[in-house]
């Protein structure tokens, strides 16, 4: 898991490293390429982040219950309600990178 991130925060890094070394390029084509390349870069970032927190959160919750089954109502609806969010959220990310990469 530390992998992952750690691998995640690098390839940012790397994008970051990136960015301002394209608006250097002197054809403006190349710029606005390499631009839209970064949008899609980042609405895939955003998808991958968006399946790892809400496959956390069906662990947690698998966890919980099989500690606690009494309570696997509650927990249910509290895990739904936790990967909603998630996948709304990673939705609303994606949905900027394509905009930002198609406009």
């Amino acid at each position: 898991m530390k992998q992952i991130i750690k691998n995640m925060a690098l390839a940012t890094g790397a994008l970051a490293l990136l960015g301002p070394a394209s608006a250097l390029a002197q054809d403006g084509a190349a710029v606005e390429n390499i631009g839209k390349g970064l949008a899609a870069i980042g609405a895939g970032i955003a998808v991958l982040g968006g399946g790892l927190g809400i496959g956390l959160v069906g662990k947690g919750a698998l966890e919980s219950i099989a500690r606690q089954p009494e309570a696997s109502g509650t927990i249910g609806t509290n895990m739904i309600l936790a990967a909603a969010l998630i996948e709304g959220a990673t939705l609303f990310a994606v949905v900027v990178g394509l905009l930002v990469g198609l406009g």
